[in-house]
């Protein structure tokens, strides 16, 4: 299988020198989860697009990459890290006033501006809602550019839904429809029980045109990508975030592939057409 690059999903190699960033204000999210929002304190790194991550170092400890969930009203980018391992730990127990170290912006992006003209479906499956926040925003932002948006949002319970009160502000406009759904119901929950893939095909936008974009776990990934393919989105309009255990994030060491593909640089956005039949196999 030969992947050629779109240059519409890929952006330059940055330095691998980290650049210090100072952290102005912690988020608590989910239990496990925290938004970390950080200043540059030297040079500021380049702008990143929707979809891009960071390399995230903290000090005597180590780095992982962490996607950028956006920006904060004070203009500060936004981290949304996981508590998962010791890394990301660290990340999570950070308090205002301490310096991290940044390197990128890496990967390619949600190309967001090849979306105009085209109705829109976003889907996210729990954590997957973080790197997609920021091609929401700038949906919302430029709404009259593009046709019908449909976001689904998936968790494993109410409580596990990310961004809880920024949901709601998309739900209550009248030019986006946001469904949610969990795998368990807790008392009061008036919303859809069952996996996010099932919401596909009462998302109200034309699929024969539409673009998706969908972050997740893997096999939530797959489904609803076969799920919009089912219901007539071309695989070249189906761009999923694949996550592999990086380290380098410039395709030197060789811990991320995927197959032909090197998800840090030539990912971390994939049309699924390049990578469906990868995800299908086991534990490849």
């Amino acid at each position: 299988m030969t992947v050629q690059a779109d240059p519409g999903l890929t952006a330059p190699t940055p330095s691998l020198a980290p650049r210090r960033y100072r952290v102005t204000e912690v988020y608590e999210e989910l239990a496990d989860t925290t938004t970390l929002a950080v200043r540059p304190v030297d040079e500021a790194l380049d702008d990143p697009q929707p979809g891009q991550f960071h390399m995230m170092w903290a000090p005597g400890v180590g780095e992982v990459p962490i996607s950028v969930s956006g920006r904060s009203e004070t203009g500060d980018l936004l981290h949304t890290v996981r508590t998962v391992g010791v890394v990301t730990g660290a990340l999570g127990s950070t308090e205002p006033g301490a310096m991290l170290g940044l390197r990128g912006p890496y990967g390619s992006d949600w190309a967001v501006e090849s979306a105009a003209g085209h109705d829109v479906i976003v889907v996210a499956g729990g954590l997957g809602l973080a790197p997609l926040r920021p091609a929401i925003r700038s949906f919302l932002a430029d709404r009259d550019r593009f046709g019908s948006i449909a976001v689904l949002v998936g968790a494993r319970s109410p409580d596990d839904l990310l961004f809880g009160p920024e949901l709601d502000q998309w739900a209550a406009r009248n030019d986006v429809d946001v469904r949610l759904t969990v795998d368990v119901a807790s008392p009061g929950w008036q919303g859809d029980v069952g996996v996010v893939p099932r919401l596909v095909a009462r998302a109200p936008v034309d699929f024969s045109e539409a673009v998706a974009l969908v972050c997740g776990p893997e096999i939530m990934m797959r489904f609803t990508a076969d799920a919009l393919v089912d219901r007539g989105v071309d695989t070249t309009r189906v761009r999923v975030s694949l996550e592999r255990n990086m380290h380098c994030a410039i395709g030197h060491c060789g811990h991320c592939q995927f197959g032909p593909v090197f998800v840090c640089t030539d990912g971390p956005v994939l049309e699924y057409a390049a990578v469906g039949r990868g995800m299908k196999v086991r534990e490849l």
